[in-house]
């Protein structure tokens, strides 16, 4: 009993640190890509990594990464914001195995097409193109480039001003074209000569002034935004002109988020804009100083993961100059804090896993996991190579497997509070346990007889 209690104590004592900060940190988990821009999951166990160049790999669970990419497209990378910048799976991608990507084209400019997977999960059909939209880009840069689609099923589109500097058009603040804007589409329905169509609940659908797609304005380039899955509000990281990064969060459709009239909350060019009332400033803002040659924010997500219980309900975002890993309590955004830096990244871009787990990668090619340090050696306080507990996480069962066939056991799991909610006898290779009756958190296993004991997160 006394090395229970003590297993005990070292977990509950990491988890003191639940609520305060965690100690950001990188792993490693592939490297050797050209310039992975995108992260994305598509419901399994994969994550699709978007290469600037026109591929699309897959890291298969064991990290290994496929030979062959899942797709190949050509784009026009001659500029350094163009090329295959998003990528979104549609929500059926299970059923219908169509996916979205973001690219520019030859001619410069800015195409959202469909493609659609193949029979082999692991490579999709480059001959399956259909085009959704295409927007004239008048110079190489600002190109946006994320994509998503809401829990409302449609599909989200976030396009730049068009380029150059300080917005020479005032294209963000023209209602008329889809410059500087976030858009909403329908890519199940199409209208008339459109390939997809219009959704009535737009929230400019009705305002003749207005492109109907049009869901938010005045943005300058929107590289990356996300969803939180908790509590809906999007979250836009803007990159700013001269002076000023910033992130943007709405809840709903309508936001002016003010370029090129203010970059973050410093006025730009206020000529014949709306009133101050009338716009959305940004919930976080940092200024350039001298340090580096080019600032370009790169929005991330919400933590709404399991594993690492400190970062949750923060938002993550980073900037390609810094090298570092940045975050806010999404709730009351205020204070930045900065991780460490991580040098040699030039960090571009996060991603999530099915488990909303959190991801990073920069231009030099390598992807890796975000977590907190502090609770990295919570998982095994004693290693046995003979026994493993799988899936971790875990929803309705878990199984335990030995290799020695003759031992026998008893697995019992304490919740944080380390009261014991579980006990069961394992007395064979392989031993599937009930876990539905268990809530959704953190939870320490532990086999009676063979000291083994690890971090269980139930979901």
């Amino acid at each position: 009993m006394k090395k229970i209690k003590i297993l005990l104590t070292l977990f509950l004592a990491t988890y003191v640190l639940y609520g305060q900060d965690p100690d950001i940190d990188i792993l490693e988990v592939a490297s050797g890509f050209n310039r992975p821009i995108d992260i994305q999951n598509a419901g399994d166990d994969r994550l699709f990594i978007v290469e600037q160049p026109g591929a699309i790999r897959i890291i298969n669970d064991d990290d290994t990464v496929n030979s062959t990419p899942f797709i190949s497209i050509a784009v026009n990378d001659s500029g350094n914001e163009q090329g295959l910048l998003g990528l979104a799976f549609h929500p059926d991608y299970a059923t219908n195995g169509f996916f979205y990507v973001h690219y520019t084209r030859n001619n410069g400019a800015s195409r959202i097409s469909r493609f659609t997977v193949t029979d082999d999960p692991d490579i999709a059909d480059p001959n399956s193109e259909f085009e959704i939209l295409e927007v004239a880009q008048p110079f190489g840069n600002h190109n946006g480039g994320g994509l998503a689609f809401g829990e409302d099923g449609f599909l989200y589109i976030a396009l730049g001003d068009g380029g150059s500097g300080g917005d020479p058009g005032n294209r963000a603040q023209n209602p008329s074209i889809l410059l500087g804007k976030m858009l909403r589409i329908d890519v199940d329905n199409q209208d008339g000569d459109l390939n997809y169509s219009i959704p009535d609940s737009n929230p400019f659908v009705d305002n003749t002034s207005f492109r109907g797609e049009i869901w938010d304005l005045g943005l300058r380039n929107p590289f990356r935004f996300s969803f939180d899955d908790e509590t809906g509000a999007m979250w836009i990281g803007d990159v700013g002109q001269n002076a000023v990064e910033e992130i943007d969060r709405g809840t709903g459709g309508g936001h002016n988020y003010g370029w090129r009239c203010y970059e973050g909350n410093s006025p730009f060019n206020t000529s014949g804009c709306p009133n101050q009332n009338e716009l959305t400033f940004p919930v976080v803002q940092y200024t350039h100083d001298n340090s580096c040659g080019f600032f370009s924010i790169v929005g991330g997500y919400v933590y709404r993961g399991t594993e690492f219980p400190t970062m949750q309900g923060l938002y993550f975002f980073s900037d390609t100059c810094a090298d570092d890993i940045r975050y806010v309590d999404a709730t009351t955004p205020a204070d930045i804090t900065f991780s460490e830096e991580f040098s040699n990244n030039s960090f571009v871009t996060f991603g999530e896993d099915q488990n909303k787990e959190l991801y990073i990668s920069g231009l030099a090619g390598t992807v890796y996991r975000v977590v907190d340090a502090n609770l990295l050696n919570v998982d095994e306080f004693s290693q046995e190579s003979t026994i493993r507990i799988y899936p971790n996480p875990a929803t309705d069962v878990i199984t335990v497997t030995f290799s020695n066939p003759t031992i026998s056991d008893t697995l019992r799991v304490f919740d944080i509070t380390g009261k014991l909610v579980k006990s069961v006898g394992v007395q064979q290779t392989e031993t599937t346990i009930p876990m539905s009756n268990l809530t959704a958190g953190v939870y320490l296993v532990q086999l009676e007889n063979s000291g083994y004991t690890q971090k269980l997160i139930i979901k």
